[in-house]
């Protein structure tokens, strides 16, 4: 994953936002099952707990930040 710029922040307006796609929702799932995988040390290197990372993966797809949606 990268880190959005502070360009790509300004191009998300709240004009310019749109409903995420079928694909991004379907690739959100993924990665968030993927997260409730990682095991103690993977999480312990990107600084999550375990309840957070579980939290975070019992989300449902379209709860995610308005900056992932640009």
């Amino acid at each position: 994953m990268t880190a959005l710029t502070r360009a790509d922040l300004s191009r998300c307006t709240a004009t310019s936002r749109r409903r995420p796609s079928l694909r991004s929702l379907i690739a959100l799932s993924r990665q968030r099952r993927r997260l409730a995988q990682l095991d103690a040390r993977a999480l312990d290197d990107i600084g999550l707990t375990r309840a957070e990372a579980l939290d975070e993966a019992r989300r449902p797809p379209w709860d995610a930040p308005d900056h992932w949606r640009c």
